[in-house]
């Protein structure tokens, strides 16, 4: 049987209890932001009219794990409407040593509307990015996951099964975090809101 041994990084921090319970300080500061944060998403929500109002009534959700990508994450989910064919949702995203970032993903009777928004402005859109991938439940910001908006014709929006769009910012910058989200969270609910959606997207 092969002997388990530590590095000595390893070995140091063995034996340390101070990085952890920091570690754990920390997640509890990202989760009391997302609490203030939710409390902004939840008074721009109520007052745009034309977000269907079983998308609004389902309930906020925080939840954190250990290991995307080997690293700890927080996420807020609001709206969180998900159904068998259709979501509507606007994620938003702490990931330890990387980034805060701010997700709106559609689907269903949502995505034919909103392609067609985006494709009319996608100028002036050039500072979001839109999801490439198969999967949208990566929220790292590889080229095989999200692109600038810019870098995709109209063909290639049309072929895409969801929108997702999303906006990053550094862990260093911090106390411009709830600013950021807030005013992002306004853009992509006024995207929505935009796209003048009919029918089945408006009354679900």
């Amino acid at each position: 049987m092969a002997k388990v041994t530590l590095s000595t990084t390893e070995m140091n921090l063995i034996k340390e209890q101070d990085f952890i319970l920091t570690k754990n300080n920390i997640i509890q500061k990202v989760y009391e932001l997302f609490g203030n944060v939710n409390e902004l998403y939840q008074q721009i929500l109520q007052q745009q009219k034309a977000i269907p109002k079983e998308v609004v009534a389902v309930s906020a959700k925080i939840s954190r794990g250990e290991n995307y990508k080997n690293l700890p994450w927080v996420m807020l989910d609001n709206p969180r409407y998900f159904n068998v064919d259709d979501v509507f949702a606007i994620r938003t995203f702490f990931w330890w040593g990387n980034f805060i970032s701010i997700n709106f993903l559609v689907q269903g009777c949502f995505v034919n509307e909103m392609k067609l928004h985006l494709k009319l402005n996608k100028e002036n859109l050039n500072d979001w990015f839109l999801c490439c991938a198969k999967n949208a439940w990566e929220h790292h910001f590889e080229a095989n996951n999200f692109l600038p908006i810019t870098h995709f014709s109209n063909q290639q929006i049309d072929d895409l099964v969801f929108i997702k769009l999303a906006k990053k910012i550094p862990l260093q910058e911090w106390d411009s975090v709830e600013f950021f989200l807030k005013e992002n969270y306004e853009m992509a609910i006024q995207l929505f809101a935009n796209a003048n959606y009919p029918g089945d997207a408006a009354s679900l």
